[in-house]
């Protein structure tokens, strides 16, 4: 099956490559049809990309010390519940022992007895189930904030609308290439192992349908290189180039002077 007229499946097998769940034969054909396809290897990097950046959304926080006290509240709750029945069960062999010629004058006793011991453990569980009602109101209210952070972030997680897997000439993925159209930036993340010298420079060119190519901009030596582009020109690149260049790159309105180290085609995306 050829996976590219199938974008669904290749989406699905894309996601479990780069979360680790396609194993066995299956993860190795995936890995040879992504040597070979430069749009396989572009989903699988997209979906290691948006799963690296899921676990950046989950700060590591340590348990509230709420969570034990909520235990022991529990826990005396359960306890003050079976007392007020052990103790009326107690009283009450108490009076069959010591028989009913003690008449009313005892029975009333005990009965006082038992109203005071059940008023206590009574007024003990109120007191805890107001403790627990506060406490969980405490925790609604953080976990509405924390939600509502939650809800910002995701907010702020970039919408990948095109895609280009810029590979040398033995198609070793070198460079991904990814644009955000409601940030407007075109994000470049190094994934091979080139590095540019320090009288050297790597600029990015878009091979344009007609009139040669384009220079982009000269990219700098970081990890991660975001440069800002429109939709509209950047829906008009069928695919892109970077060569390498002296240092600051080539003047404006001439093409590439050095070799061309990288290139791959330019995909609308819907991942």
């Amino acid at each position: 099956m050829n996976l590219l007229n199938h974008p669904e499946l290749l989406d699905r097998l894309a996601a479990a490559y780069a979360l680790g769940t396609l194993r066995g034969g299956a993860r190795r054909r995936f890995e040879a049809m992504a040597r070979q396809s430069a749009t396989v290897r572009a989903a699988a990097l997209v979906w290691q990309e948006r799963f690296a950046s899921i676990t950046e959304l989950q700060s590591g926080d340590q348990p509230s010390p709420n969570v034990w006290k909520r235990i022991e509240n529990l826990i005396s709750a359960e306890a003050a519940v079976a007392a007020p029945a052990r103790d009326i069960a107690i009283l009450e062999q108490l009076r069959r022992r010591l028989g009913l010629w003690r008449g009313a004058a005892l029975a009333a006793a005990l009965a006082s007895v038992a109203a005071v011991v059940v008023g206590v453990n009574l007024n003990r569980e109120v007191a805890g189930r107001e403790g627990q009602l506060a406490q969980l109101r405490q925790q609604g209210s953080q976990l509405a904030a924390q939600n509502a952070q939650l809800e910002q972030r995701i907010q702020a997680m970039p919408e990948i609308r095109y895609v280009a897997v810029l590979a040398d000439e033995k198609s070793s993925a070198s460079m991904l290439v990814t644009f955000d159209p409601k940030q407007r930036m075109m994000t470049l993340k190094r994934v091979g192992q080139f590095q540019e010298g320090p009288d050297k420079s790597l600029q990015l060119w878009a091979l344009m349908p007609a009139g040669g190519p384009r220079s982009l901009g000269v990219l700098g030596s970081q990890q991660v290189i975001r440069m800002p582009a429109a939709e509209g020109e950047v829906s008009e690149m069928p695919a892109l180039a970077v060569s390498l260049e002296p240092k600051g790159g080539v003047p404006a309105g001439s093409g590439p002077t050095g070799p061309v180290l990288f290139k791959g085609p330019l995909l609308q995306t819907t991942l």
